[in-house]
């Protein structure tokens, strides 16, 4: 019965208005940008992509202003939807970040969780924020995106997701589209066994599939009731009828892959439970866009300091 009405409560949009009223600092971003297009909100609103139907139909790949040096990689990257970045950090790097992973999980501020997540070491570790704003890394993914790439999160894994495949917009969302990229660094070799990373190249060019392609609008008052498991449902159907190849990324320890927003990935099941599959994501939203949630129809919430 308690956990009943606990569900009903979590579904309730009011429920999450309540506690963002309390968040200001952190839901702040959002509100020059809907006074630019004309959206009424407050900043603690449900907003979902319901909200922009009567506005025009952007997209973030369109936009910005190539780096010098990085034209080459920009169009792999607006062709294919992701860029492969061979070594890219240094053995020592990698052996620096696995310390601290090491030292904040035994500090007990932080441990793995659902699907091996550690959640947001960054918040604990200035090395692994400062990885997270790397110049030269920056510098790539400014271009790639078309605005200013500002750290929003970062996920450690210890052993492979196995997380079916899907796009990060269903659950990191943003107005114009397209506007949030990421990062995929190997933290030690990684073999077929080990549950690779998986990605369908070219998949970014696809529709970008929200609440109402599976009919998870809900309501005024409530979130839409279908589980995660339909959504990915239709993102495996949209995969089949599509002809999109799948590609398994054997990596090497230092290698970064980077994806578009729109990109199709997951992880594929780990055979060989006695290896561990250590790997570092971090998502980036561009500085210049509405950012939400779409699953949950909530506005993100971004510490401050990541605008600095």
């Amino acid at each position: 019965m308690i956990q009943s009405f606990f569900n009903w409560f979590r579904e309730l949009k009011l429920a999450y208005s309540i506690f963002n009223l309390f968040q200001y600092d952190k839901l702040k971003h959002n509100l020059p940008h809907y006074k630019r297009i004309g959206l009424d909100k407050f900043y603690f609103s449900p907003i979902s992509s319901l909200d922009f139907k009567s506005f025009p139909a952007q997209d973030m790949a369109s936009s910005g202003q190539i780096m010098p040096g990085l034209k080459d990689k920009k169009e792999f990257f607006d062709k294919n939807g992701f860029l492969v970045l061979d070594h890219f950090f240094s053995d020592p790097d990698i052996d620096g970040i696995n310390a601290e992973v090491d030292k904040i999980v035994a500090s007990g501020k932080k441990k793995f969780a659902h699907r091996h997540k550690l959640m947001f070491a960054i918040d604990e570790s200035e090395y692994l924020m400062n990885i997270g704003k790397n110049q030269r890394l920056k510098h790539i993914l400014d271009s790639l995106l078309g605005d200013e790439a500002i750290l929003f999160q970062s996920i450690n894994f210890d052993y492979g997701s196995e997380q079916a495949t899907h796009s990060d917009s269903i659950h990191m969302t943003t107005y114009p589209l397209g506007g949030l990229i990421a990062i995929w660094i190997a933290l030690e070799d990684i073999g077929e066994d080990q549950g690779p990373l998986h990605y369908y190249p070219g998949s970014h060019l696809l529709p970008y599939y929200l609440n109402e392609d599976y009919q998870n609008e809900g309501t005024f008052w409530q979130l839409g009731k279908k589980g995660y498991a339909a959504y990915e449902k239709m993102i495996e159907g949209k995969i089949a009828s599509s002809g999109l190849k799948k590609v398994n990324f054997m990596a090497k320890k230092g290698d970064v892959l980077i994806w578009h927003a729109n990109l199709f990935h997951g992880g594929n099941l780990q055979s060989n439970k006695a290896k561990t599959r250590k790997s570092m994501v971090m998502h980036y939203f561009a500085k210049h866009c509405v950012c939400y949630h779409e699953i949950t129809q909530r506005p993100a919430l971004i510490e401050p300091k990541r605008f600095l």
